[in-house]
């Protein structure tokens, strides 16, 4: 075996697999950082899931097998959810699987399909810049005041998901101008 090589008994081995997993590139050809973090973010979600079926597993355990419920463990599923949801946007816009119209998109020329990305872009930043606008007080009141969702576990729900809300839609729009830029590119002839 290599000095390199990983044995996967080895707890320091499998950190490394994993650490490796979380920054490994995107698996599409033009890779940017944009792509990258969209990756990284992608790959967190993908974990926070699996976080969401262990406590929820926790909990069924912990209810019917123990006769001990959590107050946490709904509001906590509840949390990572939410946080997922928004970042599956991030890795939709990468994927470029966002909703479009293909049964116009895919017939009509090269140059028509760019002006309709234009237009789709266009649209995502006046939404991204509205939603930023109308939302980044409430947001920055909501994490500033530390508001808490009210309950019996009472986790910082609110003051997480509200900034977390613009912060994803700006990273979707980075993302849709990176999309849009890399896309513009691959239509340059070359010379």
């Amino acid at each position: 075996m290599h000095q390199n090589d990983t044995d996967p008994r080895d707890a320091g081995g499998i950190v490394r697999y994993v650490f490796r997993w979380f920054i490994a590139p995107p698996d599409n050809v033009e890779i940017t950082i944009v792509d990258r973090i969209s990756t990284f973010i992608s790959r967190v979600a993908m974990v926070l899931t699996a976080v969401i079926v262990a406590i929820m597993t926790f909990e069924v355990t912990s209810r019917y097998v123990l006769f001990s419920p959590t107050l946490w463990v709904n509001e906590m599923s509840v949390w990572l959810g939410a946080m997922i949801y928004l970042m599956a946007g991030v890795y939709a816009m990468q994927r470029r699987s966002h909703i479009r119209i293909t049964a116009l998109y895919d017939i009509v020329p090269r140059n028509v399909q760019r002006v309709f990305d234009f237009i789709s872009l266009v649209v995502v930043l006046a939404y991204v810049f509205a939603m930023v606008f109308a939302g980044w007080k409430i947001a920055l009141r909501a994490l500033i005041t530390w508001e808490k969702l009210g309950t019996a576990f009472n986790p910082p729900v609110p003051a997480t998901i509200k900034p977390l809300v613009l912060i994803a839609a700006i990273l979707i729009a980075v993302q849709a101008i990176n999309n849009f830029i890399v896309d513009v590119r691959k239509d340059k002839p070359e010379g």
